[in-house]
């Protein structure tokens, strides 16, 4: 995989450079309310800008439906990115049509601009090759060198990840050279104890990174609503708890390979239940008690880990030689159910392993819960790609990016 600095080193003053940036950012309206993927892929934007490139920034961002769509617009996303780049950014507001054209024509030397979201054209996510790779043709017309640094779009068989490196000469960026280089030391000579910390909403959504991390791994902890899957499949009552019941055999087959290989495959003692589900708007203070993790009440729902089970996931990841975590241990964005996700934020920052968290709604976390991203081994800007890495998966847009 040609990095980015061999790119420089031939020369790309003048060039047109396509950069695949990840700037799925969540947005309050016009608002972003987490810039940390803008801010992850911002130095590769910088090094090329400096080296005199002309650079056309492409993203994504949401799942508009083919079409333009105000709401998933990237225009906040371009003043967000001149802010930190310290330059101007100028917007073309759509894809390969007049304005993008126009507007990268308008380029001078140094000069960044970023194209509409790219999903307003049905072509990006078409799974006829056909449509896509003419989708990918219209992009090539708008440069002269590709540099794939989107991680968190990645796993997606989409024009402008897979098919528009084939059309260009390529090269990876910084962020996806850190990102591969942060999984492989999750997947080749890992520091032990290996502890992994899973959590999120499913079961179904782990599944394979479960399988593949249970013939790696020292240990596992699980906690979040797919903790609740768990605690079904062992016969436990879990009330009105998130539950995929189509699930409960697979995590019996788990539980069984866990014990099997020796690893310790952890669940909640305790949680935290409630008979409704909180108001994440004005964030009122929650009704809530702490029930054991087998004693949950027939008419109320886990919504966060309990303080023993904080204990003792703390307990499991003081001693870690590597640490994976990746989805939250509760209902983090309401006060009274972060305590969970914190205490392993916590964890990972007492822990004297490399720890890295895994992107998705973990990295959100870890912002919007006032911790210092800087103290974590690696916080990944690519949730769903990150596990299907861990899963074994050949990911298109690295494979794409190999010569």
């Amino acid at each position: 995989m040609k990095t980015i600095d061999e790119l420089l080193a031939a020369g790309v003053a003048g060039r047109r450079v396509f950069v695949r940036a990840d700037l799925n950012v969540p947005l309050d309206g016009t608002t972003i309310t987490d810039d940390g993927r803008i801010r992850a892929v911002a130095p590769t934007i910088a090094k090329l800008a400096e080296a005199g490139a002309k650079v056309v920034v492409a993203s994504h961002l949401g799942r508009p439906k083919g079409a333009p769509d105000p709401q998933f617009s990237l225009a906040p996303a371009a003043q967000r990115l001149g802010e930190i780049l310290g330059r101007n950014v100028s917007f073309a507001t759509d894809t390969v049509g007049d304005s993008a054209k126009a507007t990268v024509a308008a380029l001078a030397d140094g000069e960044v601009t970023l194209l509409e979201n790219l999903r307003f054209n049905p072509g990006e996510t078409s799974k006829d090759d056909a449509e896509r790779g003419a989708f990918a043709d219209a992009l090539a017309g708008l440069a002269d060198l590709y540099v794939g640094d989107g991680f968190g779009a990645v796993h997606r068989k989409h024009a402008s990840v897979f098919d528009l490196p084939a059309r260009l000469p390529h090269a990876a960026g910084d962020l996806i050279a850190t990102e591969v280089g942060v999984l492989e030391k999750l997947t080749e000579d890992v520091e032990r104890p290996y502890v992994v910390a899973l959590g999120g909403a499913k079961v179904s959504d782990k599944l394979g990174v479960i399988d593949n991390l249970l013939k790696k791994a020292d240990r596992i902890l699980i906690g979040g609503g797919m903790a609740y899957t768990f605690l079904a499949a062992k016969g436990h009552e879990v009330g009105i708890s998130l539950l995929q019941a189509d699930q409960k055999e697979k995590c019996l087959e788990y539980l069984a390979e866990a014990e099997k290989r020796g690893v310790e495959f952890v669940l909640p003692v305790d949680v935290l239940v409630a008979a409704e589900f909180p108001d994440l708007k004005t964030k009122a203070p929650a009704v809530f008690e702490v029930v054991s993790a087998d004693a949950i009440p027939a008419d109320k729902q886990g919504l966060d880990i309990g303080p023993k089970s904080r204990e003792l996931y703390a307990a499991k990841l003081a001693d870690a030689g590597t640490v994976f975590w990746n989805g939250p241990m509760g209902v983090f964005e309401h006060p009274d159910y972060a305590n969970g996700t914190k205490a392993v934020a916590q964890a990972l920052l007492d822990s004297p392993g490399f720890t890295v968290v895994g992107g998705g709604d973990s990295a959100a976390a870890v912002r919007t819960l006032g911790f210092d991203e800087n103290a974590f081994g690696h916080i990944s800007t690519g949730g769903g790609a990150s596990l299907e890495y861990l899963e074994g998966k050949t990911l298109p847009g690295l494979a794409a990016l190999e010569d």
